[in-house]
């Protein structure tokens, strides 16, 4: 059974920081590609980042790019996102997720509970 669980969110200034972390249980990371998607309250869920198995480069959307930065410590089959430079934007629930092959396709079977990010301005 494949279990993502993210924590890390929670309240940052507008400019501020936050590291969200997502630890997967029931596949590995070399399977699959995993990114994280957000959804705010009304808005249609949003892909944020992604990042297929093997070697390649992350995907980002364009509003987060330069922004934030996914990675992945296949040994602790931990996926983090470091977000740098916080808008009011950002503020969404977070959520980990597993996509469908290994290669980004932003198709996700498989996620988590999210973690909130609240950014105050």
């Amino acid at each position: 059974e494949v279990q993502l669980q993210a924590s890390g969110g929670g309240l940052a200034q507008a400019g501020g920081s936050l590291t969200l972390s997502c630890v997967a249980s029931g596949l590995t990371f070399d399977e699959y590609a995993i990114g994280w998607f957000r959804q705010a309250p009304g808005k249609e869920r949003e892909a944020v980042s992604c990042v297929s198995s093997g070697e390649g480069s992350p995907h980002y959307r364009g509003s987060v790019k330069g922004r934030f930065t996914i990675s992945s410590d296949h040994a602790k089959n931990t996926l983090y996102l470091q977000m740098n430079s916080v808008k009011s934007e950002d503020m969404a629930v977070y959520y980990c997720a597993k996509d469908v092959l290994r290669i980004c396709r932003f198709e996700y079977d498989n996620w988590g509970q999210g973690t909130q990010v609240t950014v105050s301005s």
